[in-house]
């Protein structure tokens, strides 16, 4: 069975082809820097492997250019579109309504929409690659994988805010988490690899979007990402955790509406309002010049990360491992350094030299000091999602 994985991400769309139930790649790639200057798409096969700099203005742009190349002649790994049986789609934000994985009807295309509110940066583009698959791939099962699936295991006393009890109750307003399916598959990933039954972990999602998992014994407890995927750490362009009064002031005093609040706390805030950049990389590479600005940023950004470890850790009284994974989690031996400086209280310490490294596999990178394991495992959602694409046709 193939199974087309479809990941879009507020700025980017990873895809790849998997045979399953082996889990073999067929291809892989990436179109990232969507809406950016020098936008990437990337292609990958075991005989082929292409990166161009093409202009892709927003994510239905980037579907299209996937399609493409998988069809290449050349280069492509399907000659028609009917050997795709099913494409899975993950979609950030399912609510209270989805706690597993779905075939996708119209019903679900509603409620995903009736959810852009709450996840206005990613449910709109998965919603956009659910169309743009229907008509590409008309004989495809269609099957969505919910981001907040994950964190349906978080206790009520971590998912429940401190307002009228009417408001959960009736308006379902709660932490519901997101990442999920990355933070599943690398805290799998990492219990395996420890070989123990108990475990407490933290994971930390590093990308344009960022979030941090407690994952005691295999199950999410808490989140730093809560009834939308805004709040926690500082992201790209979202600010993270921001005192409430500051938006009434904005709107009862500086004269902003709601929409223009909420506008600039999504898409202008975050790495974005600090340094004029959402890439990591741009941001880096102007800190290593000098740059003050950008590396206050970076420190800001370490600074939040660390907060979320000390408060994970007191929850789940001790720590096994910290996680990172992600684009920037497993690429930026820069951030890392500054997310685990001054951790020895809590038995984190760092090797510089096995952190000086862009991962492609789990790599420790603690020394020999550190009580805490310290893993990179590099995600991959696309076959976590498989996984459930196939289960589920399987059991119907």
């Amino acid at each position: 069975m193939k199974i087309l994985i479809i990941n879009s991400g507020s700025s980017s769309i990873k895809y790849q082809l998997i045979e399953m139930p082996s889990t073999a790649v067929l291809c892989s790639g990436m179109v990232e820097r969507i809406g950016l200057e020098n936008s990437k798409l990337n292609y990958k096969t075991d005989q082929h492997k292409i990166e161009e700099v093409v202009e892709i203005n927003n994510h239905k742009v980037g579907l299209e250019k996937i399609a493409q190349v998988l069809m290449n002649e050349e280069i492509g790994v399907i000659k028609s579109t009917s050997e795709i049986d099913a494409v899975g789609h993950r979609v950030v934000h399912g609510g209270s309504t989805f706690s597993k994985t779905v075939v996708i009807d119209q019903k679900v295309k509603d409620k995903i929409r009736e959810f852009f509110f709450l996840a206005p940066l990613h449910n709109p583009p998965n919603y956009e690659g659910i169309e743009v698959a229907e008509e590409i791939f008309p004989t495809a099962k269609q099957i969505a994988v919910f981001d907040t699936a994950f964190h349906q295991t978080i206790p009520t006393v971590a998912y429940k805010y401190a307002i009228p009890n009417k408001f959960l109750d009736e308006d379902k307003i709660r932490v519901y988490g997101f990442h999920g399916t990355s933070h599943k598959y690398v805290s799998e990933k990492a219990i395996e690899y420890l070989g123990v039954k108990s475990s407490k972990l933290i994971t930390i999602h590093l990308g344009n979007g960022c979030s941090m998992t407690a994952v005691k014994d295999g199950k999410s407890v808490d989140h730093s990402l809560g009834f939308g995927p805004m709040n926690g750490l500082m992201m790209g362009t979202r600010s993270g955790d921001i005192d409430q009064s500051v938006i009434f002031y904005m709107v009862n005093n500086l004269g902003y509406t709601i929409d223009q609040v909420n506008n600039l706390l999504q898409k202008e805030s975050g790495m974005l309002g600090l340094t004029g950049f959402s890439d990591l990389r741009d941001i880096e590479e102007r800190a290593d010049n000098g740059d003050v600005n950008c590396q206050l940023a970076l420190d800001m950004n370490a600074y939040r990360i660390k907060k979320y470890i000390g408060s994970f850790t007191a929850i789940m009284n001790g720590l096994d491992a910290l996680i990172f994974t992600a684009g920037v989690g497993e690429n930026s031996y820069i951030l890392r350094s500054l997310i685990c400086k001054d951790l020895e209280y809590l038995g984190v310490s760092l090797d510089a030299e096995k952190n000086h490294v862009k991962a492609r596999k789990l790599t420790e990178i603690h020394d020999d000091q550190s009580s805490v394991k310290v893993l990179i495992i590099p995600t991959n959602e696309e076959v976590e999602i498989a996984k459930q694409s196939y289960n589920l046709l399987m059991e119907s």
